[in-house]
């Protein structure tokens, strides 16, 4: 049995964005952000119309009331095989069967449906929607229109599970379904049954919103980011929980005295002059996270870039040359690059299909080594992972679930100075960048500050309710904002 992970979850929230670090063993494992008016999706349940079926690709385009149609396939409409047996409630990997039925013969044009989002909206596509229904809670999924009670498979004990079977089999009403939960492992009768009892009425109230809302309308939003990393993510495994916001401090213990006591004494708040994700390293950690990039201890190399189909990841030995043969240099360089190609996909994530170019190696037992280990690997990653073996070029190729944008895509945006070519940071994530500067620095000690910035930035701070004017006004400061046309986009100064 291998070393235990140190995990550890780290929230830094103001006014207009909450961002969530995951660390495991002190190296930066994942990473969330939701800005203020830019809630995700995934997960939110709607009364939809059907405006369009298109029976050659056996899908058809929703309308929700967002600002592109979301697409429904036949194989989200018709029965899968199985329910899913994995606590992760939107990244089920449910096996579906081929559909015998024809997106023609279930809907039509105009048709009332109840979908919920099962992937984001990214780049141009439109959000990916499944028809059968999940509520998670604490403890439990919760799917209305599914006839089965399935088990999270990491929890492997088959005395255990069978107790957990059998106690919601019983409890549950009939010709409904649910997903035992991970965290429910060792949880007594009551709770499940409380936890139980919370779902069915939530399933009401959105059945009721459905009987009496327009279409189209959203019938459920799932929570906002900081109690979606409470239900889904703190778990015993994890060491700590560290807040630097006393309203999200207070809404977590909130919640925890309601559904998890248990784990409350982890929760803490954090009080230090110095911003937490500054003082933890965290925002260096994230600065290179953006980068194409990622230097090995070896002093070897990992490059990834990053384009609309596919997202290509080159390995390179750089200035490491080993002391013995050629072979054993390669095969400690490409392992190096396994561990964090790894990390670097689940910390940016990315999807869609992915290609390692690992440096050749000449003997097959080296390349089945590196295979093996990179399965063994990904079991830490909760997004589905396909993988085919090593190719004699040493190529991997695989596939990783997207359900929601990458970091790239969140903090970034097409560089209007090549085209769209390249990547820079987006306004929004500037003016956060100053926000910060001047909370931590400048506020503190002047009465009044001029911003030197980017006309296109200068424009975003401008418009009403900005957050750089919300900080001027509760700090009772003057904030001046002049642009300059010479300035790139990410560059600013503060006199």
């Amino acid at each position: 049995m291998g070393k235990a992970i140190v995990k550890e979850i780290f929230l830094d929230s103001n006014p207009f964005e909450t961002r969530i670090a995951i660390r495991e063993d002190d190296n930066l494992a994942e990473f969330y952000v939701e800005r203020k008016g830019d809630r995700g999706l995934t997960g939110n349940i709607y009364k939809g119309k059907v405006v369009r079926v298109l029976p050659g690709m056996q899908a058809a385009f929703v309308e929700l009331g967002l600002d592109r149609t979301a697409f429904l396939h036949v194989s989200d409409v018709t029965d899968p095989t199985e329910v899913p047996d994995d606590d992760a409630p939107y990244e089920k990997g449910r096996r579906r069967e081929r559909s015998v039925q024809k997106i023609q013969d279930l809907l039509k044009a105009g048709q009332e449906v109840v979908v919920q989002v099962e992937k984001e909206p990214i780049g141009t596509k439109g959000a990916r929607l499944t028809s059968y229904v999940s509520i998670p809670g604490r403890y439990l999924v919760f799917m209305p229109t599914y006839n089965k009670v399935g088990v999270s498979r990491k929890i492997e004990g088959d005395r255990e599970r069978r107790r957990l079977k059998d106690i919601v089999a019983r409890l549950r009403p009939k010709g409904s379904g649910f997903i035992i939960r991970t965290v429910c492992e060792h949880r007594s009768k009551e709770e499940l049954g409380s936890d139980m009892e919370f779902l069915l009425k939530l399933w009401n109230k959105i059945i009721f919103n459905k009987d009496t809302l327009p279409n189209p309308s959203l019938l459920y939003a799932e929570l906002d980011i900081t109690l979606r990393t409470v239900r889904d993510i703190f778990t015993k495994d994890v060491k700590r929980f560290v807040i630097d916001s006393e309203p999200e401090y207070d809404k977590v213990i909130a919640f925890m005295d309601e559904f998890m006591p248990d784990l409350k004494s982890r929760v803490e708040l954090y009080k230090g002059d110095t911003p937490a994700f500054d003082a933890l390293g965290i925002e260096v950690e994230l600065a290179k996270a953006l980068e194409k990039n990622v230097w090995l201890p070896s002093g070897g190399s990992i490059v990834i870039d990053q384009m609309e189909a596919l997202t290509a990841i080159d390995v390179n030995t750089g200035r490491y040359v080993g002391k013995k043969n050629s072979e054993q240099t390669i095969l400690k360089t490409n392992l190096e690059a396994l561990e964090e190609v790894v990390r670097q996909v689940r910390l940016r994530n990315i999807g869609g299909i992915i290609v390692i170019d690992f440096i050749d190696m000449s003997k097959i037992s080296n390349r089945e080594m590196l295979y093996d280990k990179l399965k063994e690997a990904l079991k830490n990653d909760k997004a589905r992972t396909n993988i085919l073996k090593v190719s004699e070029l040493g190529i991997i190729e695989m596939t990783r679930k997207r359900t929601r944008e990458s970091i790239t895509q969140s903090l970034l945006e097409a560089c209007p100075y090549c085209d769209g070519d390249g990547l820079v940071k987006g306004k929004d994530t500037v003016i956060m960048e100053i926000y910060r500067e001047l909370l931590k620095t400048l506020l503190t000690k002047r009465r009044k500050a001029i911003l030197y910035v980017n006309p296109g930035v200068a424009e975003r701070i401008k418009e009403p309710g900005s957050v750089i004017h919300e900080l001027a006004k509760r700090y009772k400061k003057k904030l001046v904002v002049k642009p300059v046309e010479s300035f790139h986009q990410e560059e600013y100064e503060i006199v």
